[in-house]
C-alpha cells in the first residue's frame, strides 16, 4: 500500500450534533467507522466534510449542526477542527459557529480566514452517501448539485459563482412580479449572463478534461466507465461559441422572455435548468435504466475519477468520504474499491453497521467502533 503524503491527522468535534465532544487521531491509513444506525457515523463524516466549499454532506443549516439536548436550542454554538499533514509540515484548520445568526467562521493555523475558499489550498474533499443512490433516476436538481460539487472539487471558484447566479435569479424573479422598471431588469440580467457564461464554460472543460482521463485510463470491468454530457442551454440546441456571445445571446433572450418568464414565476433558461446525464460506456444504456448495482457502480467509478483528476490538475490528492458504501457491494467490488483507493493513495473515510464489510482491507485501515455519540478505537 502507497500511504498518503496528505492527510488528516486529528479531528476534534464540540457540541456537534450528538457528540458533546469527540477526538480522533490518526495516522495516513483509511478510515472505518462502523456502529448501529443512529450512532453518529455519518455526523463525523459530515464535520469533515465541512472542510469543503459550501454546506456539507448534507447540505444543513449551521443552526442545526449544534447539539440539542431535551429539545432546546439554547447553545447554537460548535466547532470543528482538523489537522492536515502535508508535504510542507502540519496545517491546522477549524471551523464553527460561535453565537445565534453569527454565521460561520475559519481559522487556518490560529489567523482567522478571509474566506472559505482559503480552505481549498489546503485540502479538497469528496462524498458518496446513501442520498445519492437514486441520483440517476431522480429529479434533475439533484444531478446539477452532485455535478457542480464535482467541479467545484475541480474549480473552487465555481460554488461562488453558482452563489451568486443564484441570488440574481431571484432578484429577476422578484423585480418580474413586482413590475419593476426595465433598466432594473437590464441591469441584473447583464450581471446574470456573466455568471451563467462562468458556469456553463466552466461544467464544458471540466467534463472535457475528466471525460478525456476516464477513456485514456485503464478499464475496470467492476467500476463501468462513463460517457458524460449537459442537456442544451437552449432549445435549438446549438452551442455558444464564446463566453461573450453567450452573455450578449442571454440578455437577448432574457429580455425578450419576460412576460413568459413573469407568467411563469421563474426564469425558464438558463445554467440552473441543465440536466447532466450519464451513459454506461460498456453497455451504451442511460445510467437511468441500468440496475440499481450497476448505478453504484458508476458513482463510485465518477468520484474514483474525479480523484484522480484533482489529484493531476491541482496536485492535492483529495480525502474521501464513503457513507454506508460497502453494504450494497458484493465481495468483488468492494475489494475493488479498496484496491482503488489504495492505488490513489489517498485517505478515505468509510462508514457501515458492521466491522465485517471492511475485512478484506485488513491492517490497511484503522478502525472505530461508534456506538451514543463515543468513539472506540479497535
Amino acid at each position: 500500500m502507497v500511504l498518503p503524503t496528505r492527510y488528516i491527522s486529528r479531528v476534534r468535534l464540540n457540541n456537534y450534533r450528538n457528540f458533546a465532544t469527540a477526538a480522533l487521531d490518526l495516522d495516513s491509513r483509511h478510515i472505518v467507522l462502523y456502529g448501529a444506525n443512529g450512532s453518529g457515523k455519518t455526523n463525523l463524516l459530515e464535520a469533515i466534510s465541512l472542510f469543503s466549499l459550501g454546506r456539507g454532506l448534507r447540505g444543513a443549516n449551521l443552526a442545526d449542526l449544534a447539539k440539542k439536548d431535551n429539545y432546546s436550542d439554547a447553545n447554537d454554538s460548535w466547532a470543528v477542527a482538523i489537522t492536515i499533514e502535508s508535504e510542507n509540515g502540519s496545517i491546522d484548520m477549524g471551523t464553527g459557529s460561535f453565537a445565534k445568526d453569527s454565521g460561520r467562521r475559519l481559522r487556518i493555523n490560529g489567523v482567522n480566514a478571509s474566506s472559505l475558499q482559503e480552505m481549498s489550498s489546503y485540502i479538497r474533499i469528496l462524498w458518496l452517501t446513501p442520498d445519492m443512490d437514486n441520483l440517476f433516476r431522480g429529479a434533475a436538481a439533484h444531478r446539477r448539485k452532485f455535478f457542480d460539487r464535482l467541479v467545484t472539487t475541480l474549480i473552487p471558484d465555481h460554488n461562488i459563482t453558482l452563489n451568486n447566479y443564484e441570488r440574481a435569479i431571484r432578484s429577476r424573479n422578484k423585480l418580474l412580479e413586482e413590475n419593476k422598471d426595465s433598466a432594473w431588469l437590464d441591469a441584473i440580467e447583464a450581471q446574470m449572463a456573466q455568471y451563467a457564461s462562468a458556469i456553463y464554460f466552466s461544467r464544458l472543460d471540466y467534463i472535457y478534461h475528466l471525460q478525456d482521463l476516464i477513456d485514456n485510463n485503464i478499464n475496470n470491468p467492476s467500476f463501468p466507465s462513463s460517457v458524460l454530457s449537459l442537456s442544451p442551454l437552449f432549445a435549438d440546441e446549438h452551442e455558444p461559441t464564446s463566453s461573450t456571445a453567450l452573455e450578449l445571446e442571454l440578455i437577448e433572450f432574457w429580455k425578450n422572455s419576460r412576460e413568459i418568464d413573469k407568467r411563469a414565476g421563474r426564469t425558464l433558461v438558463g445554467p440552473h435548468r441543465v440536466d447532466f446525464t450519464i451513459i454506461h460506456k460498456q453497455k451504451s444504456t442511460k445510467a437511468a435504466l441500468c440496475s440499481t448495482g450497476e448505478q453504484k457502480a458508476l458513482l463510485i467509478g465518477l468520484v474514483l475519477a474525479n480523484a484522480r483528476l484533482v489529484q493531476k490538475m491541482t496536485n492535492i490528492k483529495p480525502i474521501l468520504l464513503l457513507d454506508e458504501i460497502a453494504a450494497h457491494l458484493d465481495r468483488e467490488r468492494r475489494c475493488a474499491l479498496f484496491d482503488n483507493l489504495n492505488e490513489l493513495a489517498t485517505q478515505c473515510f468509510m462508514s457501515g453497521t458492521d466491522k465485517i464489510f471492511f475485512h478484506d482491507l485488513a491492517d490497511r485501515a484503522q478502525y472505530y467502533k461508534i456506538d451514543a455519540a463515543q468513539i472506540i478505537a479497535d
